[in-house]
């Protein structure tokens, strides 16, 4: 009986002593051989069958030896080559090293030979990484998504999924994308950024951090705004751990990044359709059902549809201290955009009495940017101070000006402080934080 390999996966070919690392790539002069080789054995892998008297380790290997036997390579080379094809039968091929590289925080498959990586807020093309053709990269999605319980296939051609390790995988195959699959990995960082690393690395200043944490102590509701890859969910991460141990804190998202210490979390997250297109738990559900949970706060990661009413009645309703984030290209646009999102809930409310329940329920806005040079800085962080001629409010009290660019590409500038008492010191003086004046003086 003959069978596929593709049809089974569970396979040791390395019986080597020495193991050349995969990553060792640029240590090879003739690098378009090694890819020539690895693409002609996964070919071959995939075209025949496996025949019943022949284990899949011995298939593998044969396949292997038949495709390099007549190429003059050495002891590392072979190594690399069995390495590589073990990436594709025990991991995810191409991408098994771009997963456990930690300075990686993004990865992105636009083709077989466009890959992109970001590193430390750099976006650059790597070079080392391709593959064979578009149905490799859809093997290594669905390889990917598997242990999920999801699939990826013409009748379901996009995946949104959390993988094990907290990554989020997004991947959209034909028709839905004109060019072949698209694969995009936003991987979860194990060592979460604190207040000392905002600190170090120039994200804010001292008396920034200080204001934002008697925010958190004084329970103010907090709306942190800003571009994709600004940082946002970072900054809540941050700001999420002034909360205090002793209350309990609902977290809800559509996957789960935020990794709070406190001890009594709950952790709550959506849930998409299942196949036959029922199941579906979104953010507003969770909101509305968090509120029957008894929270002291409530942390939605991000707000982007019909929600945002409900979190705004729960900011409204005695549930201080909530925190969000929005996409938006600034705290005016983030306060439209609620609006509107408001309005999208089809119920008949004037955006007059719109905005006078988004004034009693934000007190803070803050916005995150990243520059052009990767790094990401607090830009600003503003109060509502109330409705006039039927706008509201904002008043500035931090800022970040950008000066100028650097020749090495830096960008340089300086955090700014109004000379303004923020109305809201009041409301942390109320409650015992009396040294948040000595900020304002």
């Amino acid at each position: 009986m003959q069978k596929k390999f593709t049809e089974e996966f569970d396979v040791n070919i390395d019986d080597t002593s020495e193991v050349f690392e995969v990553n060792d790539y640029d240590a090879f002069p003739d690098k378009v051989l090694l890819e020539k080789l690895r693409n002609e054995i996964i070919q071959n892998l995939i075209d025949n069958d496996v025949h019943s008297h022949e284990s899949m380790d011995d298939f593998v290997k044969s396949q292997i030896d038949k495709i390099i036997e007549g190429y003059d390579l050495n002891s590392n080379e072979r190594n690399y080559i069995y390495n590589l094809i073990d990436n594709e039968i025990n991991g995810y091929g191409p991408l098994t090293e771009l997963l456990k590289d930690k300075d990686i925080t993004e990865i992105m498959v636009n083709g077989k030979d466009e890959v992109y990586i970001e590193i430390d807020g750099h976006l650059r093309r790597d070079g080392t990484t391709s593959f064979v053709n578009d149905e490799h990269i859809v093997r290594v999605i669905q390889r990917l998504v598997q242990s999920l319980g999801r699939t990826i296939d013409i009748a379901h051609p996009m995946v949104d999924a959390r993988l094990d390790d907290g990554s989020r995988l997004n991947a959209v195959l034909p028709p839905l994308c004109l060019n072949g699959p698209i694969l995009t990995i936003r991987k979860f960082k194990q060592d979460l950024a604190n207040i000392d690393d905002f600190l170090r690395t120039g994200t804010l200043t001292p008396y920034m951090a200080k204001f934002l944490e008697a925010c958190v102590h004084a329970k103010l509701n907090i709306l942190i705004v800003g571009g994709t890859g600004a940082g946002k969910t970072t900054l809540l991460n941050v700001l999420s751990s002034f909360c205090f141990p002793d209350e309990r804190i609902i977290t809800i998202e559509d996957a789960a990044e935020l990794r709070l210490k406190q001890p009594h979390v709950i952790s709550l997250e959506t849930r998409t359709n299942n196949y036959e297109g029922t199941g579906l738990v979104t953010v507003r559900d969770l909101v509305i059902n968090s509120l029957r949970m008894r929270p002291d706060r409530i942390i939605v990661g991000e707000v982007r549809g019909k929600e945002a009413f409900d979190m705004l009645q729960a900011m409204n309703t005695g549930h201080d201290g909530s925190m969000t984030t929005m996409h938006a290209n600034g705290p005016e646009d983030a306060l439209n955009r609620l609006e509107t999102m408001v309005l999208m809930n089809g119920v008949e409310i004037p955006v007059t009495a719109i905005r006078e329940y988004i004034d009693d329920a934000i007190d803070i806005v803050v916005q995150v940017r990243r520059f052009s040079d990767g790094r990401r800085r607090v830009t600003s962080i503003n109060e509502i101070i109330g409705i006039k001629n039927d706008e509201i409010i904002q008043k500035e009290i931090f800022k970040f000006r950008q000066t100028g660019v650097l020749p090495n590409g830096d960008v340089v500038g300086e955090f700014l402080m109004h000379s303004y008492v923020p109305k809201v010191v009041e409301k942390i003086k109320a409650k015992g934080f009396e040294d948040i004046a000595e900020i304002f003086k």
